[in-house]
């Protein structure tokens, strides 16, 4: 009795020792088509799409630069001064030629450009004025005036010939003028008279340089 006991024990203790050698090998259940079963791993959260790097703005392009220019000058912006007998003139006893400035007496700059109108003021008077005939001389370009500059123009008349009261080439009879009216371009008329004498011409004819910031002599 005491036999049969002792083998049964022994072969207990067998049978756990296989069952825990079998654990311990790794025996793990197998699937259906005897594969080891592979416990599923949880899916993989899909990635973040990467933030694409901040592009740094480009900066405005420069607004266009204001075109504009000096305004034109004004009526009450220049002054015509009296007219003096140029350096250069025809030859006669008549004015011949005269240089007449025109001041800009404002306190900001102004643009002049152009060309004189001529007209003799009768009786002294500029209501009671006869045109003349001008023809230009030169190229009229904008001259920008600061407070206190000056423009030319330059006046040249059929000259008065002889002595006393003169004659004319033409056969015409000599005019003369106490004052002249000068129309400025874009700034009014105004009455001018000689720093010597009185204005003699013929044909009431007169060539007209462009305003200029040179002098003509």
């Amino acid at each position: 009795m005491h036999h049969t006991t002792g083998v049964a024990r022994t072969a207990a203790v067998l049978a756990a020792a296989v069952t825990v050698t079998a654990l311990m090998t790794g025996c793990t259940p197998t699937g259906e088509d005897g594969a080891a079963a592979v416990p599923s791993s949880p899916a993989s959260a899909p990635s973040a799409p990467a933030k694409p790097s901040a592009t740094p703005k480009a900066s405005p392009p420069a607004g266009p630069t204001p075109a504009g220019g000096t305004k034109a000058c004004t009526t009450g912006q220049v002054k015509v001064s009296d007219a003096h007998q140029a350096d250069v003139r025809p030859t006669g006893t008549g004015t011949g030629a005269v240089v007449v400035p025109v001041t800009n007496t404002s306190a900001h700059p102004c643009t002049l450009q152009g060309f004189p109108t001529v007209a003799g003021a009768g009786n002294g008077s500029p209501d009671h004025n006869l045109p003349l005939a001008t023809t230009h001389s030169g190229t009229a370009t904008a001259v920008s005036l600061a407070p206190g500059a000056r423009a030319w123009t330059k006046l040249t008349f059929v000259n008065v010939q002889g002595e006393a009261d003169g004659y004319c080439v033409s056969g015409a009879t000599p005019a003369t003028f106490p004052t002249l009216v000068l129309g400025v371009p874009g700034a009014g008329s105004h009455q001018i008279a000689m720093d010597d004498g009185i204005f003699a011409e013929c044909d009431n004819k007169v060539t007209v340089t462009a305003f200029s910031s040179a002098k003509p002599s």
